[in-house]
């Protein structure tokens, strides 16, 4: 498998340049990070929740850190909670299980972004595979979450 269709897609719609980064195949995004000698805290993942009413939400948040449930809720006056595993495989059937791309209007899914990536030069995301990162600048970057609620909720697990 490649990048995902639907983020090679709505990258070209969007006229989004990005650098890709292959590496060694890894299971997670810290491992991806590991594997191609980035900085944890330079490459975004996704956490996908739902809520009450099943309504999705795409969490995207540095790879070393942690979401906080509690945070997410209390900010946006919900009760959402992690999705089931297969669930998720099943929103993400052009990706690899574990390899979601951190792009929520890719796949049209709303999306909140933790503020701590909007610091960064470049940030780095799963492209749908085990085996490449892509690497987009910061400019870019607040395009593709021009459309996401920016807050913090997570924190750093890994110093």
């Amino acid at each position: 498998m490649s990048i995902s269709t639907r983020l090679d897609s709505y990258l070209s719609a969007n006229k989004i340049p990005y650098q890709v980064i292959e590496h060694e195949h890894s299971a997670s995004s810290v491992g991806s990070a590991i594997m191609a000698k980035i900085p944890l805290n330079q490459i975004a993942k996704a956490v996908i929740l739902k809520d009450h009413e099943d309504r999705r939400l795409m969490a995207v948040l540095p790879a070393k850190n942690k979401i906080s449930l509690s945070a997410i809720n209390d900010n946006l006056l919900g009760n959402y909670k992690l999705l089931k595993e297969q669930e998720v495989y099943q929103m993400f059937s052009d990706c690899e299980h574990g390899a979601i791309p951190p792009v929520g209007d890719a796949f049209n899914i709303h999306t909140i972004c933790d503020e701590m990536l909007d610091q960064l030069d470049y940030v780095y995301i799963e492209a749908g595979d085990h085996r490449k990162l892509l690497r987009i600048s910061h400019k870019d970057y607040e395009i593709i979450a021009a459309n996401s609620k920016h807050l913090r909720f997570s924190s750093d697990v890994m110093h």
